[in-house]
């Protein structure tokens, strides 16, 4: 039995790799000694992996920004608008790759960024590949093969490098233009990767990872035919090397018939996320093949400690089936989705050692593949034995623990019913009222809730944590923070106004902390995108609010100001989804906890005069099932969970919500369910392609399709917005339109924010003088 291990967190365990890229952003730092650090961060990886016992250590699996923006570099599919930095000689591929990433708007050029998407059901996002009908594809970037090398050198071993698969790249990716599908770019693509197979073949390579994720989707008769043609190409003319074949987040399920008969040397199920396609696969043709089998049984997404226990037995049962030569052991997926290392976590008033005897970071999951294999080929090896009571002991102490059971919000959950989920009047009823109430223009202008976290908010907040702040030192400077974005919002001329969030760490740590049955971490950070990294809360017991949260600051803002301001909390769904979720009840009750403790925060904060309230929900999108015959029973209790936060206020008060970062298309009907009176989306990377779904919908609430990427530091015209918003005034009514950016403005710069949001305010003014519609 092999232990290898599928990727490893790349951000660094104290977060040096987003430090290095923002200074180099910043220009405070060169692109050799961000290059050095990343460097370091690799060799560290790979000597922690080693050191814990795992034979087979990945490589290619670091990224200074995403991984598939890496493939899209590696096979030359760089989008032609980035084609004037290709001749420029004094642009370095580095410079590339993050104008790629984040846009490019300097030296005359305004390049825009490419879309990024969420990756899977995860909080990790991609740059979606674009392709053309025309798209060639060429070995652009020789970086995965001086990985090889250095982790070759590093180790004394042969690394195994970490490919996205060629058919998961393509669909990953988005046709740029109508004609073609990009299936159609196989035969150009598959070259490239056997290059890049030839190249790691000639130094030395032996195992390959190829991560083909799509095999966890639903697939079409043309895809699966797909995957049969590419493997079988491959493997013809690679006979030497081994392919391990992993996908995960979800069963092979109809696909398992079809990966069966792959002719790869290694497979990988992920049996946290689908135990019971063990047996599944146990029943095939597998068992007469020589086909490795890799267990993933250690949990790649959540931080619970594994319960060796129950894994030995699957791995005995897989052994006793096919032998035990044939196995591998693996986390069920990457470790990118969890932090990196539990022994960080020093301080015991946060994480306290009851709870973090229950928990296992990426350091630990590591210990844990290793004490598998030792318990396996050593049933009485002392370490390993006594490794598994302390396991089976911590198990224990977890189920039994008072902390996890509150009957008071059990009770109440099991009273809930339909009428909880229901708003008094139809939207309309409800339009009319809010229209009266607030008396906006056409195409009200708003954000979507935080402004720059500028180092001033940092340094108060961290000092005051340490307690070199008084609390009165630090709500001082809070309220001196939002009264001067308050007068600041007044002067451009922002008709819907917030308070900032400048006491707020995250959007959804900052509930964590003030609501029961959560915990936290002080250096669990797991990277969202580039260098955005969040801190998720962990969910260890029954939720709910023991006072409220937010009322104190958005009722202050609102006393600073005539014009409406929105009262701004994270919606059940997204504090759920970006939380690590208890996993011993189910995730809908989890869920429809939370969902009461912000329905009784929206309450209050009608209560206190606040008339607009904005539940966001990023991740509704993102907690979708991968397949699509659990997506109904996902959607019924999410949408529930929303609409009991956003149900208990009068007719008049506005409910707005924000999602961000995901296709809409299919699940249009359960946006339309949620019965929001707005809406606002992140749809300018996409040019507003997101926004067709509402309209062939005929969506009847209001919307603010976003009018500017938030995620990259370039400013947009007032021109380009108003192009957008008019491509917007043809799918939508005018008077259901609002005018936003694409979602919040924590991570930027107060500079490039408020040239943006100038010109977004121009910009709707310009599009009202373009219409004759009233509200």
């Amino acid at each position: 039995m092999i232990a290898h291990n599928l990727g490893y967190p790349r951000i660094g365990s104290h977060r040096e790799l987003k430090r290095a890229c923002e200074q180099l952003w910043a220009n405070k730092i060169t692109r050799q000694q961000l290059q050095e650090i990343g460097r370091q961060i690799q060799q560290t990886n790979w000597l922690t992996q080693q050191q814990a016992g795992i034979t087979l250590v990945p490589c290619n699996d670091f990224s200074f920004y995403d991984q598939v923006l890496d493939m899209s570099l590696t096979v030359g599919a760089i989008p032609k608008r980035f084609q004037p930095l290709l001749d420029r000689p004094d642009v370095d591929r580095l410079t590339l790759y993050f104008a790629m990433a984040r846009g490019y708007q300097q030296d005359g050029l305004d390049l825009k960024a490419m879309e990024m998407t969420k990756w899977f059901d995860t909080n990790y996002h991609y740059i979606v590949p674009e392709f053309t009908a025309d798209q060639s594809f060429e070995l652009f970037s020789n970086t995965i093969f001086t990985d090889f090398e250095e982790a070759q050198q590093t180790l004394g071993t042969t690394p195994k490098p970490v490919l996205i698969g060629p058919v998961s790249y393509l669909l990953l990716g988005k046709e740029k233009e109508s004609g073609f599908d990009r299936l159609d770019l196989l035969d150009r693509l598959l070259p490239v990767y056997e290059q890049v197979l030839t190249h790691l073949q000639a130094l030395g390579a032996d195992w390959i990872q190829i991560d083909e994720p799509c095999l966890s989707l639903d697939l079409t008769d043309r895809q699966r035919e797909a995957f049969a043609v590419t493997y079988n190409r491959l493997k013809g003319q690679f006979s030497q090397l081994k392919f391990l074949l992993a996908s995960y987040f979800e069963c092979y399920g109809a696909n398992l018939n079809l990966v069966v008969q792959l002719p790869v040397d290694a497979l990988h199920l992920d049996l946290v996320r689908c135990p019971s396609q063990l047996e599944d696969l146990l029943k095939t043709d597998f068992v007469n093949q020589q086909t490795h089998l890799s267990l993933g049984v250690v949990d790649g997404r959540n931080i619970w400690i594994n319960d060796l226990e129950r894994s030995l037995t699957m791995i005995q049962r897989a052994a006793a089936v096919i032998g035990a030569e044939r196995l591998l052991l693996a986390p069920s997926c990457s470790l990118l989705h969890v932090p990196c290392d539990l022994n960080s976590e020093t301080n015991g008033k946060s994480l306290t050692p009851e709870i973090k005897q229950w928990l296992a970071f990426a350091r630990q999951k590591l210990d844990e593949v290793s004490t598998l294999v030792t318990l396996f080929r050593e049933p009485n090896n002392g370490q390993a034995t006594e490794a598994l009571a302390a396991n089976q002991a911590a198990l224990s102490s977890r189920r039994q623990s008072p902390l996890i059971n509150r009957p008071t919000v059990q009770a109440r959950l099991a009273l809930m019913t339909d009428q909880d989920a229901r708003r008094h009047g139809a939207f309309a009823q409800r339009q009319a009222l809010q229209h009266h109430r607030l008396k906006l223009p056409l195409y009200p202008t708003t954000t979507i809730g935080s402004f720059p976290q500028t180092d001033a908010v940092r340094t108060n907040r961290a000092k005051f944590k340490k307690g070199d702040r008084t609390l009165e030192q630090y709500e001082d400077f809070i309220r001196a923070e939002t009264e001067q974005a308050i007068r600041w919002q007044e002067e451009i001329g922002l008709d819907v106004l917030v308070h900032g969030e400048f006491e707020r760490n995250d959007m959804v740590e900052y509930f964590g902390e003030l609501l029961d049955g959560f915990a936290f971490s002080e250096n669990g950070w797991v990277q969202s995108y580039g260098s955005r990294c969040v801190k998720p809360p962990i969910i260890y017991g029954d939720v709910y609010r023991p006072a409220p949260m937010t009322v104190r600051w958005s009722q202050y803002a609102q006393s600073l100001t005539n014009k409406p301001l929105k009262g701004m909390l994270t919606g059940p769904v997204t504090i759920l989804q970006w939380s690590f979720v208890r996993d011993d009840q189910p995730r809908r009750d989890t869920c429809l906890q939370i969902a009461l403790a912000i329905h009784d925060e929206v309450v209050d904060l009608e209560a206190a005069g606040i008339g607009i309230i904005q539940i966001d929900e990023p991740a509704l999108r993102e907690g979708l099932p991968l397949r699509r015959e659990n997506w109904d029973a996902y959607l019924a209790w999410a949408v529930m969970a929303f609409r009991v936060a956003a149900s208990g206020v009068q007719d008049h008060t506005q409910i707005h919500t924000h999602m961000c970062y995901a296709e809409f298309n299919d699940i249009i009907g359960a946006i339309a369910g949620l019965d929001a009176d707005v809406i606002t989306i992140e749809t300018s990377r996409s040019q507003m392609e997101l926004l067709d779904a509402f309209g062939k919908f005929a969506y009847p609430n209001e919307i603010g399709p976003g009018v500017y990427d938030i995620h990259s530091p370039r400013v947009p015209t007032v021109d380009e917005m108003v192009e957008l918003l008019q491509k917007a005034t043809n799918v939508l009514p005018a008077r259901n339109l609002w005018v936003n950016p694409d979602c919040g403005l924590k991570t930027r710069r107060w500079s490039e924010t408020a040239d943006a949001l100038k010109n977004m305010v121009q910009a709707a003014q310009t599009a009202r003088d373009l219409v004759t519609e009233t509200v």
